[in-house]
């Protein structure tokens, strides 16, 4: 059987204050074309479908219209709900939605049941993990120490009642340790969600999601599929893909990623204003990408984002990089403050605020200034 293993889709997600849906539709879109140029069997989608608990209406109708897409292809999709989720919204209508093949995971309620699935090789389990706190798991196994995630975790894959002779994949979302995190995750202090990779031993395939970087953990066959789009500018350098996994008879699986290319990309670019604006350096570029732009000249552009948006409509991030905003001073209190003069205060102000020194321009116009205050005071 093959499958489409993705995750972290974030529908409805806002960056920056940009949104992203319909950069979303456009990420959906390629996703089907991947399971038709594939002949897929199954999508597993490995948890936050949305990007908020209550998503917008918009939202809804996004994954409704690519869920029923799946559905018209007879593809079998087995999802669950991740941190940015309402397990309870995820799980709404989980029973009818099993008439068209399409398994949403449960509320945690103690047990974990598998969802059988036929091929020409016999039975394979596909067991629904829900993205779980310790408290999650706490009230039904009082007995046991599931003080911490990976304590809790390790409770509950205990519990399930597993034939290891037969095909079994686990789907989950959470952050399994050695996992290369960005910055775009939710991350708890002193990394106290890690989960052991050990735990996933027994199964053939592990799932997972959270994480927003492609990436195997430990062994090929415990994987996260990463987000198929970039959601923070942390995330620039990552090559965004989907998983195909596909899965024979017992112990012969073959993993590969299948490239996503969006309809806008995330970049960073630095230089200048006039480089930066030169058309030869932006003419063989996508303007429309989402862009972090790091200017380099000494003194701050006037409008600068205004101006830069007629090249680069959709800047998400100015900053500036020089020797003001390299350097980290302090301001001291001058002991001999009493015989130094105004503008003589003044270019050792400007001077700790730039690191560099007053042009023989700005002095005058600073002492002209100064000169009009004190006039203006008599």
């Amino acid at each position: 059987m093959k499958f489409l293993h993705l995750s972290d889709l974030h529908i409805g997600k806002r960056v920056n204050e940009f949104s992203m849906l319909e950069d979303q539709k456009y990420i959906l879109d390629r996703m089907i074309e991947a399971a038709d140029g594939q002949k897929i069997d199954a999508v597993i989608i490995a948890g936050d479908i949305y990007d908020k608990a209550v998503p917008s209406d918009e939202a809804i109708q996004l994954f409704d219209t690519f869920l029923t897409r799946l559905a018209e292809r007879r593809l079998k999709v087995f999802a669950i709900s991740g941190n940015h989720d309402s397990a309870e919204k995820i799980a709404y209508a989980s029973n009818i939605l099993k008439s068209k093949d399409i398994y949403m995971a449960p509320v945690y309620d103690g047990e974990i049941k598998p969802v059988s699935v036929y091929d020409d090789y016999g039975k394979i389990n596909i067991w629904l993990i829900p993205f779980l706190k310790p408290y999650n798991v706490r009230r039904y196994f009082e007995e046991e120490n599931t003080d911490t995630y990976n304590n809790a975790f390790k409770t509950v894959v205990k519990s399930i009642i597993m034939d290891k002779s037969e095909r079994n994949i686990i789907v989950a979302h959470q952050f399994i340790t050695g996992a290369e995190r960005s910055e775009s995750e939710e991350i708890s202090v002193g990394g106290l969600d890690n989960i052991d990779a050990l735990v996933f031993e027994d199964f053939d395939y592990a799932a997972l999601g959270h994480i927003h970087k492609a990436q195997s953990v430990c062994q090929d066959k415990i994987r996260y599929a990463g987000t198929p789009l970039k959601y923070s500018f942390s995330e620039v350098n990552h090559k965004k893909s989907i998983t195909v996994f596909e899965i024979k008879e017992k112990g012969n699986i073959k993993i590969d990623e299948i490239p996503l290319t969006p309809s806008r990309d995330m970049r960073e670019i630095k230089g200048t204003y006039s480089e930066i604006t030169l058309r030869d350096n932006y003419k063989y570029t996508n303007t429309d990408d989402y862009m972090h732009i790091i200017l380099t000249d000494e003194e701050d552009v006037p409008e600068a984002v205004g101006k830069l948006r007629t090249i680069y409509p959709n800047i998400m991030k100015l900053d500036y990089d020089n020797k003001r905003t390299r350097t980290d001073n302090t301001v001291f209190e001058s002991l001999d403050t009493a015989k130094k003069s105004p503008i003589e205060l003044f270019e050792e102000l400007y001077y700790i605020q730039n690191n560099s020194e007053m042009s023989e321009e700005q002095k005058v116009y600073s002492k002209q200034l100064i000169e009009k205050i004190w006039e203006a005071e008599k």
